[in-house]
């Protein structure tokens, strides 16, 4: 084997270990048997929420998952092995790997990395089952916005009941500017009462 080829083959195993040591989460899995048609909309999925999926040999997975600290997963690599590998999202390669393979047999998935911890199959199907994030944020809105909302309506409630018993519904703001009124009235009538006399 040739220097250049060995120095190439380095710069492969960094660039995956790199992979590796910036995503939050990487899902491998067994993509022997998927048509090119498949593959594509499979990869257009996960480009999609940020995940990029990468076929790489074996051999260079090996020694770039152990440069990155997870030499655990070097059991996984066997057969042609395709990596899911997100930024960002720790859910989203796992739960659209999980989804794909319930439309393509030839998907299997093997394990991987969730939260920058080495996941059995187990653990990825579990967060497979997990909503997108987008979803998670959507459901904690909801899970705020309830509470005020019922005030809301509960204020809206006691004002309407008052209007309908006939109740004043001034402001502390108002009543003071009425009471003011009042007391300057009363103050111009004393005085006038005065000069009469």
């Amino acid at each position: 084997m040739s220097e250049k080829t060995i120095a190439v083959k380095a710069q492969k195993v960094d660039e995956v270990a790199d992979m590796f040591s910036n995503s939050v989460s990487a899902v491998v899995a067994d993509v022997r048997g998927l048509t090119v048609a498949q593959a594509d909309d499979l990869r257009a999925q996960l480009r999609d929420e940020g995940v990029s999926l990468k076929v790489i040999k074996n051999k260079i997975l090996t020694r770039a998952a152990e440069k990155a600290g997870y030499q655990e997963l070097n059991d996984l690599f066997k057969g042609p092995s395709a990596i899911a590998f997100s930024k960002e999202d720790v859910v989203a390669p796992a739960r659209i790997l999980k989804k794909f393979s319930g439309t393509a047999d030839a998907l299997e998935l093997k394990g991987g990395v969730i939260d920058r911890k080495v996941a059995d199959l187990d653990t990825i199907n579990r967060y497979a089952a997990l909503p997108s994030k987008e979803t998670l944020l959507q459901q904690l809105l909801a899970e705020f916005q309830s509470p005020l909302r019922s005030f809301m309506y509960a204020v809206k409630a006691v004002a309407e009941k008052r209007e309908a018993d006939g109740e004043t519904t001034e402001t502390p703001a108002q009543e003071t500017a009425s009471d003011d009124s009042k007391s300057t009235k009363a103050e111009a009538s004393d005085a006038s009462t005065t000069e009469n006399k």
